[in-house]
């Protein structure tokens, strides 16, 4: 049997924004206190391909959200050896503003997405403000102009990209969220994104509040802990724990981005 080829796998933030504990979870929290968000993207690399997972959102995007805006997410790829405007391949977990946006910066890239999200960013669940509020129409549109360019690939649910990566179709926080599993040096890893915005999510099995389907949110807990085979090795999407767990991979990058295989 041919061995995998690891990846290396880092996520890059570049926002933030303070919230209360009564804001990420369904229901509010009884135990009120600050819990601030991160925004991250996430980039793997082979030594034979570098994919990126997610684009973030910009400056302009940051003011009308009234968001903290860190920096660029493409100036957190360059200093990982990665020019945004040569990548080829970018997973889109799903099309929230905060990751899908900065499409422009990546113009060579062919973008990954379910079917089921487009089918939901651009459906008429949109037309009611508690679905559409996460997402700018501009970048829909966008995505929308990239599919008539031939520059979408669309999945119907779970899918091998190569033996050492797959996507898979969780739903929940949006009708078609998917998340991304990687094989590393330390085994299967899993990109949840949105689908535990904050390991507490998963872990206190307590859903965060932007959701279309809240029974398949918490089955998509089960089945990100069957795709990973060990809890530590499923990254949630929002987390500032994550900065704290893993190492930045050399000095310039503290506080910037952290290894997390």
């Amino acid at each position: 049997m041919t061995a995998l080829e690891p990846f290396e796998v880092f996520a890059i933030r570049y926002a933030r924004v303070d919230r209360k504990s009564s804001e990420n979870f369904l229901g509010g929290d009884p135990h009120e206190s600050g819990m601030p968000m991160d925004y991250f993207v996430w980039m793997a690399r082979s030594e034979s391909k570098t994919w990126v997972i997610d684009t973030g959102f910009n400056q302009a995007a940051a003011n009308k959200r009234k968001r903290e805006f860190l920096r660029c997410p493409t100036e957190g790829l360059r200093l990982l050896g990665v020019d945004a405007a040569e990548v080829e391949d970018v997973i889109i977990t799903h099309m929230h503003y905060d990751h899908v946006g900065n499409f422009d910066l990546f113009p060579r890239a062919q973008f990954h997405l379910q079917d089921s999200e487009m089918a939901y960013a651009t459906g008429r669940h949109m037309a009611t403000p508690f679905f559409s509020h996460a997402f700018e129409v501009d970048e829909v549109v966008a995505m929308v102009r990239n599919v008539y360019k031939g520059r979408v690939s669309f999945y119907d649910g779970d899918a091998e990209l190569a033996p050492n990566i797959s996507l898979h179709h969780i739903g929940g926080h949006t009708k078609g969220l998917q998340v991304v599993r990687l094989w590393t040096r330390k085994g299967w890893l899993v990109l949840a994104s949105d689908a535990s915005h904050y390991a507490a999510n998963m872990s206190q099995r307590r859903p965060f509040p932007i959701v279309i389907d809240v029974a398949q949110m918490m089955d998509g807990w089960d089945r990100m802990l069957g795709l990973a085979e060990d809890s530590a090795n499923i990254i949630p999407g929002h987390d500032p724990e994550v900065m704290e767990l893993y190492p930045a991979p050399f000095s310039e990058l503290e506080g910037i981005a952290v290894q997390l295989a």
